[in-house]
């Protein structure tokens, strides 16, 4: 991420979240996790998965009180570590190979959340930036 003022460039340091993945943690506790971090962007859960540049169908959202235990069949525990250069679509992989957990992540447009299918190439920090400039 890059700053310019006053014909000064800086660079800040990218985001970084590290989350405990485990059983009994709720779907909104990691969710809030991550929009703590980058709150131009959340995650959803589904129970399936998505292919590249593929959207997730609203009627298959997981409830967000649901645990992570009965949104997965894969159950390994583990430390989730999320910097903001990460490709959305190497965050989603991840929760996916990992953790069997299918998400998808959303970036905020003025007053509506759109997924980012069609820019799933960027890094978190770019779609959050581009959050931030549409809202």
């Amino acid at each position: 991420m890059s700053f310019r003022a006053h014909g000064i460039s800086l660079i800040l340091p990218a985001k970084f979240i590290t989350m405990q993945i485990t059983d009994d943690k709720k779907i909104i506790e990691v969710q809030q996790e991550f929009h703590d971090k980058f709150p131009y962007l959340k995650i959803e859960f589904y129970k399936q998965g998505h292919g590249a540049g593929e959207g997730s169908l609203e009627v298959s959202k997981l409830d967000p009180y649901m645990t992570i235990k009965d949104a997965r069949s894969n159950h390994s525990e583990g430390e989730l570590s999320i910097h903001g250069n990460l490709k959305v679509e190497s965050l989603e992989q991840r929760f996916e190979e990992d953790y069997g957990l299918h998400v998808q992540v959303f970036r905020k447009s003025k007053a509506i959340w759109l997924q980012t299918t069609a820019t799933d190439s960027w890094t978190l920090s770019e779609q959050n930036e581009r959050g931030e400039q549409e809202s």
